[in-house]
């Protein structure tokens, strides 16, 4: 048994090596590692049972070696979905799963990706080029988008605001269908990255647009706001909130004297505000594309609960309850995934989807524990509505991450701690206390550690051991056999 566990890391990394050695001009080996229907293990990382036993709380039944072995391939990709958690790294997976599951329990989507790894999310420095080692949205967007480093607050350009083009832009030219969906405001930094260049990632609409990126505006000859460029990319599902943006009247161009709504409904979108009305939407293409505005402006999170203070791990430890602001009339997240892939797989040539939980990030933002954890919820619900299509479609990547990580983290339940904090009861009847301490007053911080990454599907094995973000861009590009 020692001698097979010894050898195991070194059978991973040849067969990992002999996938990556693979010709990349060719749309697959010749003879494929897995079977046509298959489309590799996932992992049940279930504990064995009664965690105060003698190994009841390890997670590993067998031997991974033939799991990861069957899950190593290097088939053609025909459809490439990514998750992005805000702000998530491996903290507010923790606390979620803590909280939801228990400490010896697992997410279903999340936690069964048979590939996993870390990757580097440092942005530039705009004014010198050094490293800033703490990333915001939109530099991190823009690096796994483009494939490019850039500055904190640029969207699809580099340092120099050279423009750069994205993985959606380049998925749509090669004939696949494309969307983009989001829990938050379409113009916010994650969806915005897809379709945008603009040196801000404030300028949502065209006022603001000729005001802070003069450059940018139509007036100037510039690609216009973000909003105006998420139009005129054309994505043939984009599924968020941001309403009140596209209320804002349109100041140069084609559309002129339009509101940017009227310019979407001029362009062939199909419009759609609630969740019964998504449901009737029969088909999406560059005919009739559909743009779903939820919200005004973010979509309402599912749950809320007792508020962070300072000390307030001293106080009872409470429960999460849903949020009454989210009503039935709302998507969850699950359910715009299952729609964006219902509509996207019409494409014979396949497709590319991002989806992003994005307000984990802004709960953590407002040191909002159980807004942050429903969130996370939302963005394993979805994955697991992915994981369902690519069982019966095994020709699909899925790939699993987060943008930057965030503040929040487990403290003991007697700490006293400068930040704010507060206390849960979890699944395990157990309580958790969640400290919140980059600032005492005010928006919560990003910090710069690295971020977990996963995946599951033909070229999975890419995304393991330590990438940067900019590598999810070639692995995708490369997995779609587009340049």
């Amino acid at each position: 048994m020692k001698f097979k566990l010894l050898l195991l890391p070194v059978l991973i990394a040849l067969l990992t090596a002999c996938n990556d050695d693979k010709d990349s001009t060719t749309t697959g080996p010749e003879k494929p590692v897995t079977p046509p229907a298959s489309n590799g293990a996932l992992l049940d990382p279930s504990s064995k049972g009664d965690i105060a036993e003698f190994g009841g709380a390890t997670r590993l039944k067998a031997d991974r070696a033939e799991a990861l072995k069957a899950s190593i391939n290097n088939r053609q990709v025909k459809h490439v979905i990514l998750f992005i958690g805000d702000g998530t790294s491996e903290s507010e997976i923790t606390s979620a799963r803590n909280y939801v599951e228990g400490a010896a329990g697992y997410f279903k989507g999340l936690d069964v990706l048979p590939f996993t790894g870390a990757y580097t999310t440092y942005s530039l420095d705009k004014t010198n080029s050094n490293i800033d080692y703490v990333t915001d949205s939109a530099a991190s967007a823009s690096a796994w988008a483009t494939g490019t480093k850039t500055y904190n607050g640029a969207l699809g350009v580099d340092i120099k605001d050279n423009k750069k083009t994205s993985i959606l832009k380049i998925a749509k030219a090669a004939g696949y269908a494309t969307g983009n969906v989001t829990t938050t405001e379409l113009q916010d930094a994650t969806p915005a990255a897809l379709v945008a260049q603009i040196n801000k990632r404030s300028c949502y609409g065209p006022a603001k647009t000729l005001n802070d990126c003069k450059n940018f505006a139509l007036e100037n000859n510039g690609p216009g706001s973000i909003t105006e460029q998420l139009l005129t990319t054309k994505a043939d599902v984009t599924l968020g909130g941001g309403a009140k943006t596209f209320d804002e009247t349109v100041t140069a161009g084609a559309y002129k004297g339009m509101t940017l709504l009227g310019q979407a409904k001029k362009m062939g979108y199909q419009v759609v505000d609630k969740l019964e009305d998504l449901k009737k939407v029969q088909s999406a293409d560059q005919n009739k594309p559909l743009l779903g505005l939820f919200a005004q402006g973010n979509l309402p999170v599912i749950w809320s609960g007792p508020e962070s203070t300072l000390n307030g791990n001293t106080l009872p430890s409470q429960k999460c309850v849903p949020n009454a602001a989210f009503t039935a009339s709302t998507p969850k997240l699950k359910d715009m995934t299952a729609k964006a892939i219902e509509l996207l797989q019409a494409n014979q040539k396949g497709f590319f989807l991002q989806v992003e939980s994005g307000s984990i990030d802004k709960q953590n933002h407002a040191a909002n524990a159980c807004g942050q954890i429903g969130e996370t919820v939302q963005l394993d619900e979805a994955i697991q509505v992915a994981l369902e299509f690519a069982k019966k479609n095994p020709d699909t990547l899925i790939i699993v991450t987060g943008d930057h990580a965030h503040t929040s983290q487990i403290i003991p339940n007697d700490s006293t701690s400068p930040g704010k904090t507060v206390k849960l009861l979890t699944k395990d009847n157990a309580d958790m206390t969640i400290n919140y301490a980059t600032t005492k007053e005010g928006s919560q911080q990003h910090t710069g550690a690295q971020v977990r990454t996963a995946a599951y599907g033909p070229h999975a094995a890419n995304v393991s051991g330590l990438l940067d973000q900019t590598d999810l861009y070639f692995i995708m590009r490369n997995a779609l056999g587009i340049k």
